[in-house]
């Protein structure tokens, strides 16, 4: 039989059983409200961005080696691609500080053209828009990255051509420059820094039936001259763009001597001419000892249905020394025959 006391005592813990319990449910649910509020505030707010890191959009190595301090260089000079209306083509460049540690480089896409000037192969065209424009189709992650110093980063560059882009060429150009530091800015004068920038230029081809033409203009020496008194000798080829497409003509020189013989042969690897525009490849003989009357003949392919333009110049190399050598000759011989003729008159003379 239980007493007073007990049911009293077994009451109280029941009670603080029952307080207990409620106590644990409340916390139970309380921990559920703040994990699942957590997870909607995640999925339905975006999230601050992570703290950038190397590995976001560029990847990059360090150069091995000696690191010979005070420039930067980009690679590649040149990239070439075919790119079809509506596709996307990622090509990497790459950007190698040997500056200073801690550099900040910019990107830069700009328009290019042709030019008129032979020695001008490219004009970049600041914030205008060039008649073969590709500064819209040109795009990276961001424009902004810095470099420790003998760091090499890959920079992924994408082209994206529009589903109604015509056929033909476009042309632009990625520059890198740098980025002056404020605190490099401390003490210094009000003037705009030097700000070195340095390029690679982007030949984008999007197929389909495009105008191409060009020919050789002129074959020539530089300077143009057709007496030389020695050798090496400078060879121009100027070649002019028509068309709408950017071409690589390349072709060979060979060089022939009096006798016919070849004495001389030079390999023109491609070089690029774009659209509306004048080229002038320059390439050495580099042969010091010459004599006599040379021709010299380049076979220049246009870089298109394999149609081969040549030029044929013909050039004397007399040198100082065979002149100088020559005109003795001539005039002893002709000191000779004029020392003969006035005895053999004296003679005749003596003879009556």
């Amino acid at each position: 039989m239980i007493t007073s006391t007990q049911y009293s005592l077994m009451h109280l813990v029941l009670v603080c059983v029952l307080v207990l319990f409620s106590y644990t449910s409340a916390f139970a649910q309380e921990e559920g409200v703040i994990s699942s509020s957590t997870e909607a505030t995640v999925a339905g707010t975006p999230t601050p961005a992570a703290p950038e890191t190397t590995a976001a959009w560029y990847t990059s190595d360090f150069i091995s080696g000696d690191i010979a301090v005070g420039d930067f260089v980009v690679g590649p000079g040149k990239i070439e691609v075919t790119v079809k209306p509506g596709e996307t083509v990622t090509k990497m460049m790459t950007v190698t500080n040997r500056i200073a540690d801690g550099k900040t480089f910019e990107l830069i896409v700009e328009d290019m053209s042709g030019s008129a000037d032979p020695a001008v192969p490219v004009v970049l065209l600041g914030d205008q828009s060039g008649p073969y424009t590709l500064k819209n189709n040109i795009s990276f992650p961001r424009n902004t990255f810095t470099l420790k110093l003998g760091e090499r980063a890959q920079i992924p560059v994408s082209i994206t051509m529009p589903k109604d882009a015509e056929p033909g060429g476009y042309y632009g150009s990625i520059l890198v420059s740098t980025v002056q530091n404020d605190s490099a800015t401390e003490g210094a004068t009000a003037s705009s820094p030097i700000v070195a920038r340095i390029g690679t230029l982007f030949f984008i081809t999007v197929p389909g039936f495009f105008e191409k033409n060009g020919q050789v203009n002129d074959f020539s020496t530089v300077p143009d001259k057709t007496l030389y008194t020695k050798g090496p000798l400078n060879l121009g080829v100027l070649f002019e763009n028509t068309g709408s497409m950017h071409l690589n003509p390349y072709g060979s020189i060979t060089v022939h001597n009096l006798f016919g013989e070849e004495v001389g042969f030079i390999e023109i690897q491609p070089w690029f001419v774009l659209p509306k525009s004048l080229r002038l490849r320059e390439v050495v003989w580099d042969r010091e000892l010459l004599l006599g009357r040379y021709t010299i003949t380049a076979q220049i392919n246009r870089g298109y249905d394999d149609i081969i333009d040549t030029k044929v110049i013909h050039v004397w190399v007399l040198p100082w020394q065979f002149m100088l050598a020559l005109f003795t000759g001539i005039l002893l011989l002709f000191i000779v025959i004029k020392f003969i003729s006035s005895r053999f008159e004296f003679k005749r003379k003596s003879s009556r």
